[in-house]
């Protein structure tokens, strides 16, 4: 209730600060907004929902309530008809330490069962529910733009890689960190990182030893796309880069995230089909004729129009 009473909120204009100001609205969050107790969600500027982490106190760190809570969220931006693009970042010092092993350690050491069978099936239920942690992230039909800045560590490298657009400070690191406490990456890193860089050499580095990346070979090898000097001015080009993707058909940016990923995961053949088919249905939008008639006169995305999607 509270999130659609935001919403309500977001449609009058003058409730939200102009984009200027927009920057410190999103990193002067108060709190987590109820009925979250680890995310922050705003909406800064028009059609723009920004999720913030935020438990600074524990450098972000992903507790028991985080794993949930990040699936209640996202579903929910998925649905908003109000938001067409979302910025992800993290409060205080860092982007996030990853997973709070205090708080979550009893779900994978005593998972409860009678015998081994049983008590494989119940670990194997809780890694399932926290992989869906971040693929609702992939899920969410809006493209999401992650900012990091500080620390991003172990399940910090799998909330990112789900992520469609990765930005980062200087002084950004990046560590595959689970072989350090005795485990294999299970919550996306090991399936979606060869896919992000590219190089399958370096993620075998990265992920067999565990070593700091830094932002300068993080941009090298395609993790981020930009690097900004400071966390104000990446978290000002994240707005901006979100507004730009907000400002064009939700039809369009849309139908685009859902094929990329789709074309990551099947051949060539198999996606050219998969893009026809979605497009025998989207092509006759009435966004292609406003989009087409704003291009004639010069117009730029953002002053056309476009329907709620």
């Amino acid at each position: 209730m509270t999130f659609i009473f935001r919403s309500t909120l977001m449609r009058n204009r003058s409730f939200w600060l102009p984009a200027i100001s927009a920057v410190r609205t999103m990193s002067s969050q108060t709190g987590p907004t109820p009925p979250f107790s680890t995310l922050s969600v705003s909406r800064p500027v028009n059609a723009v929902t920004h999720v913030e982490l935020h438990r600074p106190e524990k450098r972000n760190a992903m507790n028991r309530a985080f794993w949930s809570e990040m699936v209640e969220c996202f579903n929910q931006i998925a649905l908003d008809s109000e938001c067409r693009a979302v910025v992800v970042s993290g409060a205080g010092k860092m982007f996030t330490a990853g997973i709070d092993l205090m708080d979550i350690a009893s779900d994978v050491l005593q998972p409860g069962g009678d015998d081994t069978a049983r008590i494989s099936w119940n670990i194997r239920r809780i890694i399932s529910k926290y992989q869906e942690t971040f693929s609702v992230i992939e899920k969410c039909p809006k493209p999401v733009v992650v900012a990091v800045h500080g620390a991003c560590i172990g399940g910090g490298v799998d909330l990112i890689t789900a992520c469609d657009i990765r930005l980062c400070t200087q002084d950004a690191w990046f560590q595959v960190k689970e072989v350090d406490i005795g485990l294999a990456a299970d919550v996306g890193t090991l399936q979606r990182l060869p896919k992000v860089i590219g190089s399958r050499s370096l993620v075998n580095e990265l992920a067999l030893t565990a070593r700091k990346m830094y932002s300068d070979e993080a941009k090298s090898c395609g993790l981020v796309s930009r690097v900004f000097p400071d966390k104000d001015a990446m978290m000002a080009g994240a707005l901006e880069l979100a507004g730009e993707i907000a400002g064009r058909s939700p039809v369009a940016v849309q139908g685009t995230k859902i094929n990329l990923i789709y074309s990551r995961d099947h051949s060539v053949a198999e996606a050219l089909d998969y893009m026809a088919t979605w497009n025998m249905s989207m092509l006759q939008t009435d966004d292609v004729m406003k989009s087409a008639q704003a291009a004639m006169e010069k117009k730029n995305p953002k002053e056309v129009p476009f329907s709620k999607l």
